[in-house]
């Protein structure tokens, strides 16, 4: 890569400042500004790794002498702000001091016969995000999203997906009936209902939906389920959070595959 131009900024009212402080601070700006915002080294790297080139690189002025012999080509352009004001900007307690202003990836539409995960309505963005790295660990390449879910490229969602994003095609803001298309066995997970995982034959490739947080998959995913499906819970609990239990009906699936397989 060519050297990068860099600029340095001062001004808190900066237009591009603002810009970037609302990419950083407000879970719907992306969608605005066509834009996504990483904060921290180990994001950053994830999508390095992943092949994306950011638009721009951000770093605080303190750390960027130290920081441009590894990241100073990682990006044609390299915004340095004063530590102040990195630190107005970030929405974490702890500012990392660098990050990644990303072209919003196109979303595109489901994939027929691609391994899925579809969020109905689930909205608490940490389970999203920890959904996001199950289906990446566990080779679902898809995930879909229907309206209502926590928007997939928040900050929030994105520190807790851990550059598990980057290994997916993400698609939000479906209705039902774009799921018709998909051509996959649907699976939905319920608390009183259905075959015991541990004893399920799941299909592969399929497509898991997980519901929301309180009130689970809706009716309209209910009755179009191939199979639904209950965990176990000897304990007595009465359900799992979403993120626990689309990791363990996410990775049944993955071992049942390569069992399949003679892996």
């Amino acid at each position: 890569m060519t050297s990068s131009s860099v600029t340095a900024i001062h001004s808190r009212g900066n237009a591009w400042v603002k810009d970037l402080r609302r990419l950083a601070q407000d879970n719907g700006a992306y969608r605005k500004q066509g834009r996504v915002w990483l904060e921290g080294d180990h994001l950053c790297r994830a999508a390095l790794e992943r092949g994306v080139v950011p638009a721009v690189a951000v770093f605080a002025e303190s750390l960027w002498p130290t920081a441009q012999p590894e990241w100073g080509k990682a990006a044609p352009k390299v915004v340095v702000l004063a530590d102040a004001l990195f630190a107005d900007i970030s929405g974490l307690e702890s500012p990392a001091k660098m990050g990644f202003v990303l072209d919003l990836p196109e979303g595109g539409s489901p994939r027929p016969g691609v391994a899925a995960v579809v969020l109905d309505s689930v909205q608490d963005a940490g389970n999203v995000g920890s959904i996001l790295r199950s289906a990446s660990a566990f080779g679902f390449r898809q995930v879909l999203a229907l309206k209502g879910s926590a928007a997939l490229w928040s900050p929030k969602v994105l520190r807790a997906g851990m550059g598990a994003h980057f290994a997916l095609d993400l698609v939000e803001g479906l209705a039902p009936e774009d799921l018709a298309d998909l051509d996959l066995p649907m699976l939905v997970t319920s608390s009183h209902q259905g075959d015991y995982l541990h004893r399920a034959d799941l299909p592969w490739p399929c497509a898991w939906v997980m519901g929301h947080e309180g009130q689970g998959v809706s009716t309209v995913l209910q009755e179009r389920a191939s199979q639904h499906i209950r965990i176990a819970q000897p304990g007595g609990e009465e359900s799992l959070n979403v993120g626990a239990a689309a990791a363990i009906c996410l990775h049944a699936s993955a071992a049942q595959c390569a069992l399949q397989a003679g892996r």
